[in-house]
C-alpha cells in the first residue's frame, strides 16, 4: 500500500500525465469521441483568438468612456458578460459570430453558472487558457470539464 500512495508523487514528474495510449492521436478530441472536422470538433486557436477579441473590445470601449479606471473595469465586464452569456446560452457574441461554442464533456449542454463564472474568472487570469492538452482544452476547459466546440 505504500507504493500505491508514494508511487504518484514519487514516481516524478511524468506519473501525473494522462497515459499514452498505443495509437497517436490524429486529431484534436479524437480521445474525447469529437470529430475531426464540422460541428462540434474542438475549436481551433484563430477562431477562439477571433471570438475573444470581438468580445474584449466593446468591454474596454465601455470601460473606457464610462469608468475612472479603465483596465480594471474592463476585466470586470468583460468576466461578468463572458459569465453571463455562457450560463445562458453556451456562447458569447464573439464566439456565435466565428461560429463557436462552449460545452459540458458529458452532455456537449451549456455549462451551468458556476462553472461559467468560475471559467470566466480563469480565462481572465490568461495562464489557464493558454497552457492546453493535446486535445486545445486549456487548464480553465479541463478544471470544470468543458471545452469549445466549432457550430459550423
Amino acid at each position: 500500500m505504500a507504493n500505491r500512495w508514494t508511487g504518484s508523487w514519487l514516481s516524478g514528474p511524468g506519473a501525473a500525465r494522462e497515459p499514452e495510449a498505443d495509437e497517436q492521436q490524429r486529431w484534436r478530441g479524437e480521445r474525447l469521441g469529437l470529430p475531426q472536422d464540422g460541428p462540434d470538433a474542438v475549436a481551433g486557436w484563430g477562431r477562439r483568438a477571433a471570438a475573444l477579441v470581438i468580445d474584449w473590445v466593446p468591454c474596454a470601449l465601455v470601460a473606457e468612456f464610462l469608468t475612472q479606471n479603465p483596465a480594471t473595469s474592463a476585466l470586470a465586464l468583460f468576466a461578468v458578460y463572458v459569465a453571463l452569456a455562457v450560463a445562458l446560452t453556451g456562447r458569447t457574441v464573439g464566439k456565435a459570430i466565428v461560429g463557436l461554442r462552449v460545452a459540458r464533456l458529458d452532455n456537449r449542454a451549456r455549462p451551468p453558472i458556476g462553472a461559467a463564472v468560475l471559467r470566466a474568472v480563469l480565462t481572465c487570469l490568461v495562464i489557464p487558457p493558454v497552457v492546453y492538452d493535446k486535445d486545445g482544452r486549456g487548464l480553465h476547459d479541463k478544471a470544470l470539464r468543458t471545452v469549445v466546440l466549432r457550430t459550423r
